[in-house]
């Protein structure tokens, strides 16, 4: 791919040579005197890829029990057999006077079937029996970020992104002293993960222009996460020793957060690195040859509160596939450390899902 984007030089190749043997510690690099300043981004459009129309509709995979599911059941003609069930850690129901069976993975029929097969043991005849889903436990999935009340929700029913987020009490409001309240979701910046990848979802399109044609059904394991409006961060994932999120405090460059990253891993393809900026599902991406910029043969690039930068492991040639694989890989990092983060407070960043081969 040939590189977009044009830098400013980088102070010194001591300090590169640091950056690239992936240090603990990395000095940032520091302007010398005669060093041109930074370069704006020379950004390019990749195209947009849209919605699959199969997204827009329910699931017709047929609902299967898993742990936590709460059923009730009922032998027909016998009210002392009727009992609340809860799908236990194994997968088990334990009902009446049978033994554990096992219903991890069965549809709502084949359990019921079950359990009139093996009751049919101890009556006469193959019983009719009554099965019934109380609750779903083991569908869930992850609403995150700046909704009114985030968390991990069941999923019992056919439900959207509009239904979700309604559940979730709406985007959250923020009131600043003496100003009117306003919501402080950064829908650009808000993505859905499916199946670890990125399903290109236009929330801005959804949530302010009232769009139904990006509201996609949810499925089992989707997470969403909305950031914060007023978050000003640098995300800096791929092949570096501590993917993370960099807050701006000023001017920040290229070389800047990739040190501030921890430096690079030693497989690390820096012929490559990309900018995202923009919305998610509108992004503009700007290649850039690190290595030069590390020798001072090529100026750094000055980054802008919301850039994506992503260190390739391998050279990387077609354009929109280059997109896809570091969205994909921008969303499972993030989606990891936000789901971490809810658990605890303590979780150490971590990078998810990255793709060496291409």
């Amino acid at each position: 791919m040939t590189p977009s984007l044009r830098l400013s030089l980088v102070p010194a190749l001591a300090a590169g040579l640091l950056l690239l043997s992936g240090c603990d510690t990395v000095p940032l690099p520091v302007a010398t005197q005669g060093i041109p300043p930074p370069e704006t981004a020379d950004l390019s459009a990749p195209p947009v890829p849209s919605l699959e129309t199969a997204l827009l509709q329910p699931s017709e995979t047929d609902f299967r029990l898993g742990p936590g599911d709460q059923l009730e059941i009922e032998v027909m003609g016998d009210l002392s057999t009727l009992a609340p069930v809860t799908v236990g850690p194994d997968g088990k129901i334990y009902y009446y006077i049978l033994p554990g069976l096992d219903v991890w993975g069965l549809t709502l029929p084949d359990a019921r079937n079950l359990v009139a097969d093996a009751m049919g043991k101890f009556v006469r005849g193959k019983p009719s029996v009554m099965l019934a889903l109380q609750s779903v436990a083991s569908q869930q999935v992850w609403l995150m970020g700046r909704l009114s009340n985030p968390g991990v929700y069941s999923l019992g029913r056919p439900t959207t992104l509009l239904d979700a987020v309604a559940q979730a009490g709406g985007l959250a409001v923020t009131t600043p002293a003496g100003g009117t309240p306003s919501e402080s979701a950064d829908l650009s910046r808000t993505f859905l993960i499916r199946n670890g990848h990125l399903v290109p979802v236009d929330f801005e399109r959804l949530l302010r222009d009232g769009d139904l044609s990006q509201n996609v059904y949810l499925q089992p394991g989707d997470f969403v996460f909305m950031p914060s409006l007023h978050s000003a961060q640098v995300h800096v994932v791929g092949a570096v020793v501590q993917p993370r999120s960099v807050r701006m405090a000023g001017s920040l460059t290229l070389v800047q957060a990739i040190a501030l990253a921890g430096g690079t891993e030693p497989q690390a393809y820096l012929k490559n690195v990309a900018i995202l900026r923009g919305s998610l599902a509108h992004p503009q991406i700007a290649v850039v040859e690190v290595d030069k910029v590390l020798l001072g043969r090529a100026p750094d690039v000055r980054l802008e509160a919301g850039d994506i930068v992503y260190v390739p492991y391998s050279p990387n040639r077609v354009l929109v596939r280059y997109v896809n694989l570091i969205l994909d890989t921008f969303a499972r990092t993030v989606g990891v450390n936000e789901g971490a983060y809810a658990i605890t407070d303590k979780a150490t960043p971590v990078s998810a899902g990255v793709n060496i081969a291409q």
